[in-house]
């Protein structure tokens, strides 16, 4: 599962990494949480040409009768988007790249709980695959919302949780965007990042919340007395 992560590269560093300058300013946040809108640069068939956009945190998928759906649609399983209605338009027609400086995810021993910060080993942005949807209220207002798609974790994850972002290789971007990838192309690139690519380490549980939002919160920290002992 990915529930909470941060974004903290400029505007600048992020229209480099991803080769599509960012037409607005962005705020450094720490702490994204599930229903708090999430910067993301999307596609869709009738838009083949990538673009920065807000989203929703949240899959609403158009056929729902009740938006809170979205709360538990946070994360889609890799290997079921295509089988999953919720999902399966959204995985053919309107896919979007996440951009995070790194996720968090949380060890459990018993009753202890560590959050731990995962970035990349080199500092650069990373890319998660995703998903995004357009509903409309009987009102007729629209609500874009998307979803983060998870896969098994790679070696760096495994003993904090067995399941990890899909996140997308640089080279990547470009195929997972464009609307002509075939779905099996598509899924071949939801697979475990490469070990060597992440890197984990302690950090405070104030993460717990979502009121806090600062940089000291990806600070390292001594890991939880009975974490991984046996």
């Amino acid at each position: 599962m990915c529930g909470r992560f941060a974004l903290f590269a400029t505007a600048e560093e992020l229209a480099c990494h991803f080769q599509v300058p960012l037409p607005f300013p962005i705020a450094p946040r720490y702490n994204i949480a599930p229903t708090q809108p999430l910067l993301a640069l999307a596609t869709a068939h009738d838009t083949p040409q990538p673009y920065w956009t807000h989203f929703q945190w949240g899959l609403v998928p158009r056929w729902a009768q009740d938006p809170s759906i979205g709360n538990k649609m946070i994360n889609a399983r890799a290997e079921s988007l295509a089988e999953k209605p919720a999902f399966r338009a959204a995985f053919r027609y309107r896919r979007c790249i996440v951009p995070i400086s790194g996720f968090y995810e949380w060890a459990k021993t018993g009753r202890t709980r560590q959050p731990y910060f995962v970035r990349s080993a080199t500092g650069e942005p990373l890319g998660v695959a995703g998903l995004w949807e357009s509903w409309q209220s009987p009102d007729g207002s629209e609500l874009t919302t998307c979803t983060l798609i998870t896969t098994d974790a790679n070696t760096t994850m495994q003993p904090i949780h067995h399941r990890m972002p899909a996140i997308l290789l640089p080279e990547e971007y470009g195929t997972w965007l464009a609307p002509e990838t075939p779905l099996k192309t598509l899924s071949a690139l939801l697979r475990p990042a490469p070990d060597s690519l992440l890197e984990a380490y302690p950090v405070s549980t104030r993460v717990n919340s979502p009121a806090h939002d600062d940089p000291s919160l990806i600070e390292p920290v001594a890991p939880l007395r009975g974490l991984f002992e046996e």
